[in-house]
């Protein structure tokens, strides 16, 4: 999830295990520990685009690592301060929560998380978005309502479980929506005598209402989006697979991993001369008809000094143009 939701998260959880005791060096603490996960993001200054990606959400992400931080960075801010509200123990079961929380919200969206590291497992439900404000701003608002009174008022910590309850609730009903729009694409699918090797569905960025398939057929891929507004039959949108086009590079090891990392679900596509392997889980850039750029896509070169793979870069231009196509697409068909 984004960083915003993760700092709520992190400080709600902390708050609720140790606000008492503490105050608010809980929540303060608890928002550090729930950024903590995510710095694997700056592996891509040292490291090529490809191990960065692999490693993002892998070692940081996972039970084992909370496991072994959290006794540390409990010992830590035990020692920080003079006055020993908390015992290091306590600190430490923050610092726990903090930090595992963190990638058990992110095993719910479409990346995923190795929360079983170091078992070869992603675990992605891909049933919420990374931003979703009806997730976040609830829960940002009874956090902000419980922090605001005394430690020891008692509505203080009614509001933080009722920023869980609600935010825990809204992910058990993602789960729902999620299963109620894939039987809608399957449907879809046998009404248009669609036979297809495999289907996952997923939520378009910032909504649960607007969900987006990705269907396998035996040369192309489908792409198709379904609202609980629509009125009219899911259509879908073909995409050729032309996996050929990579030649001898399809046995380049950054190529094998990145084939791994989309879990099959990727297109090779070529233009101006260049070649670009396109990551289909997030889908395209926009909803228009004749978009061709994918939201995460990479251009492979191929030098004297072995493969390159460089990040196609997005522009906030094209953010913007997503966001306006989907409030309306929302809305039904």
């Amino acid at each position: 999830m984004d960083s915003l939701t993760q700092i709520v998260l992190g400080a709600a959880v902390a708050e609720a295990v140790l606000g008492k005791k503490v105050g608010h060096k809980a929540a303060l603490w608890g928002a550090v520990a729930g950024t903590i996960p995510d710095l694997d993001v700056l592996a891509k200054q040292v490291v090529d685009v490809v191990t960065a990606t692999a490693w993002h959400r892998g070692f940081s992400h996972s039970v084992l690592f909370s496991v072994i931080m959290a006794p540390i960075l409990g010992i830590l801010v035990w020692r920080l301060y003079s006055k020993k509200e908390a015992t290091w123990r306590q600190w430490s079961w923050l610092f726990f929560w903090g930090l595992f929380t963190h990638p058990l919200l992110d095993a719910f969206t479409t990346w995923g998380t190795q929360l079983f590291w170091p078992m070869d497992l992603r675990l992605a439900f891909q049933s919420i978005f990374v931003i979703d404000p009806l997730y976040t701003l609830p829960f940002l608002f009874c956090l902000i309502a419980a922090l605001r009174l005394e430690r020891n008022h008692p509505k203080r910590s009614t509001y933080i479980y009722w920023g869980l309850s609600c935010s825990t609730a809204y992910l058990l009903l993602s789960l729902v929506l999620k299963g109620i729009s894939y039987h809608r694409f399957e449907e879809a699918l046998k009404s248009q005598g669609i036979a297809y090797r495999a289907m996952d569905n997923r939520p378009a960025p910032l909504n649960t209402i607007l969900w987006m398939a990705n269907v396998e057929t035996e040369t192309q891929f489908l792409l198709g989006e379904y609202s609980f507004f629509d009125n009219k039959p899911i259509g879908f949108k073909s995409i050729s697979k032309d996996h050929h086009l990579l030649g001898a590079l399809a046995q380049e090891e950054k190529v094998k991993k990145l084939v791994e990392i989309t879990e099959g679900w990727y297109a090779i596509t070529k233009g101006n001369g260049r070649l670009y392997f396109n990551d289909l889980r997030f889908g395209l850039l926009s909803l228009a008809e004749e978009e061709k750029q994918f939201a995460f896509s990479y251009e492979l070169i191929d030098g004297p000094q072995g493969l390159r793979v460089k990040e196609v870069p997005k522009s906030r231009t094209d953010a913007k143009k997503l966001l306006g196509a989907l409030w309306d697409r929302i809305w039904g068909n």
